[in-house]
């Protein structure tokens, strides 16, 4: 009975200063939304860098040529039997002329070995990829890429168009892109043409790869097929050569440390938003103690105990700091939900329910804590001289 009528007699209070009690809550509101939002974010950010990263070619390990000698397709039969490699191609990039309809344009050659378009995950919008004959047979046959083919053959379809490039005559076979967007940052641009590496003999005169691409079996391979990839090529090199072994890992931890510093910057957010809603609770409470002054000592009066009127009070730092918390997570939670519709279809934004109950609790402990100045200070009034008080 004590307990229900300690809590009838806070709800009344604040009842009785319903504005006074919302614009309170402000901050907690505030904090406890920035709660829900940190772990938002910070999850839908790892999210998102995984699955780029995984567009870009999933558990990669690339090697670029930085002082000659040059890698060799030896290099890349070789480079199979190290443990733990899924997949292995190679390319080779040259600048080029093609010709269309007696028009030239500057393109980017690629030449592409076996696997290629399973290790960079290219999506081919029209038409197919090179099969094992076109490889072998050195067909005349290439892919080009989507801006490539707008540009070039507009609104018409590309396959089985010719297009002269130097000496040789190409068919296309099709047409392609990245699966996320490079920025240019990787061999495809947009001019790029993709042939048959055993092609790029006629433009380069040799059989080099400028860039040769691991795809290691699990992620918690990646840095041993790393290690082995960089043993290998030195073993089969002078010592003066030298090859630079690269994974998507820099970028991960990159991607990671910029998380990490948004993070603590909302972090940060959220602790001053509930310490200024924490102190603006305390100075309501020792505002509404003194209005309440005569009603304490009514109450000590006629035989309240103190531990009830320092629980009224601390039950009204609950509810202020409670529904604050109620209304920031739902606000936290509500923000992400109305985002999603808003952002492209593959990418979620997963809400923690460890966020929700953190921002609970830290908010209704933030209520708790600066809240018992004034309710212990509520307790200790002296029934008479707190009759007294005008």
């Amino acid at each position: 009975m004590v307990i229900r009528e300690t809590i009838s007699v806070a709800i009344d209070a604040l009842r009785a200063n319903k504005l006074r009690a919302m614009l309170t809550s402000l901050g907690v509101i505030i904090g406890s939304a920035s709660i829900v939002l940190v772990v938002t974010v910070a999850l839908s950010s790892r999210k998102f860098v995984l699955s780029q990263i995984e567009a870009v070619g999933a558990n990669l390990v690339w090697v670029e040529l930085v002082q000659r000698p040059e890698m060799t397709l030896e290099d890349m039969e070789a480079a199979k039997s190290i443990p733990h490699v899924a997949a292995i191609a190679g390319t080779r990039e040259h600048p080029m002329t093609m010709t269309v309809d007696g028009v030239d344009r500057a393109v980017n050659l690629v030449g592409v070995t076996e696997g290629y378009q399973n290790i960079r995950r290219l999506l081919i919008i029209r038409g197919r990829y090179f099969d094992t004959a076109d490889m072998e047979m050195r067909s005349k046959v290439c892919l080009i890429t989507t801006q490539l083919a707008e540009r070039i053959f507009g609104q018409e379809n590309p396959i089985r168009r010719p297009i002269r490039m130097g000496e040789l005559t190409f068919t296309v076979i099709g047409v392609f892109r990245e699966r996320v967007e490079t920025f240019g940052l990787s061999e495809i641009q947009e001019n790029s043409v993709l042939i048959p590496f055993t092609l790029m003999k006629y433009y380069t005169g040799t059989e080099y790869l400028g860039l040769l691409d691991v795809q290691a079996d699990k992620s918690e391979d990646v840095p041993s097929v790393q290690r082995q990839v960089a043993l290998l090529l030195r073993s089969r090199h002078p010592a003066e050569a030298d090859y630079k072994v690269q994974t998507l890992t820099a970028i991960l931890g990159a991607a990671r440390n910029i998380s990490l510093a948004l993070t603590v910057v909302l972090i940060i957010i959220a602790a001053i938003a509930l310490l200024i809603s924490g102190i603006g609770i305390m100075n309501i409470m020792l505002v509404t103690v003194t209005e309440r002054t005569r009603e304490i000592g009514i109450r000590k009066a006629i035989g309240a105990a103190r531990r009830e009127i320092l629980y009224q009070f601390l039950v009204e730092s609950f509810f202020i700091s409670g529904g604050g918390a109620v209304v920031g997570i739902l606000l936290g939670i509500a923000l992400p939900v109305i985002a999603q519709y808003f952002l492209p279809g593959n990418l979620r934004v997963p809400v923690s329910g460890s966020s929700v109950v953190i921002a609970f609790v830290v908010s209704c402990s933030t209520g708790l804590f600066f809240g018992y100045l004034p309710a212990n200070q509520a307790a200790s009034l002296q029934p008479v001289e707190s009759l007294r008080y005008e």
